[in-house]
């Protein structure tokens, strides 16, 4: 009987070891929410015209132009300042994601920090190891051309009541 009741204190001290390491890597859960709210990341556009501030989850914080923007054509600008928002919501990603490591470490098994750069990686095509702040900015696709006038089946594509 002694011997199974020492059995049983010592799962009993190894549970109560367990709950106390658990404790202790929770113990960060606040710190690292903290972090998580304040953390920023700026990025500016390889042509220096746009910089943008993204925080937690991605969110822009704050969008400038340089007086510069002004001469660019819209859809060049339009498409500068979309890529230099993916660049900083990228960054923003890595860094909660460099947070949740440190705060967690290998406890669980799982780097967060190389699955970001992997999701990232599929979603912009670029390398897994790539920073986001390397990404080179995605041409704009051409809009698609119109009918020939004489292309009477297609119905979505100008005024439908014809002038006489």
């Amino acid at each position: 009987m002694s011997a199974q009741m020492d059995e049983l204190i010592a799962q009993f001290q190894n549970f109560q070891s367990k709950v106390r390491q658990a404790e202790a890597r929770f113990a960060g859960v606040g710190d690292m929410q903290e972090r998580i709210a304040r953390l920023e990341t700026t990025v500016t556009s390889p042509d220096g015209t746009v910089t943008v501030t993204a925080g937690a989850g991605g969110a822009v914080t704050d969008l400038r132009l340089t007086a510069g923007a002004t001469r660019v054509e819209a859809g060049q600008l339009a498409a500068t300042i979309m890529n230099t928002i993916r660049r900083a919501a990228a960054g923003a990603a890595q860094q909660q994601a460099g947070i949740v490591d440190e705060t967690f470490g290998g406890a669980f098994g799982v780097d967060v920090s190389a699955q970001v750069r992997a999701a990232q990686a599929e979603a912009f095509g670029t390398a897994a190891a790539e920073p986001a702040s390397d990404l080179q900015p995605r041409q704009p696709s051409r809009p698609a051309r119109r009918p020939a006038a004489e292309d009477d089946d297609d119905f979505g594509q100008g005024p439908i009541l014809r002038r006489s």
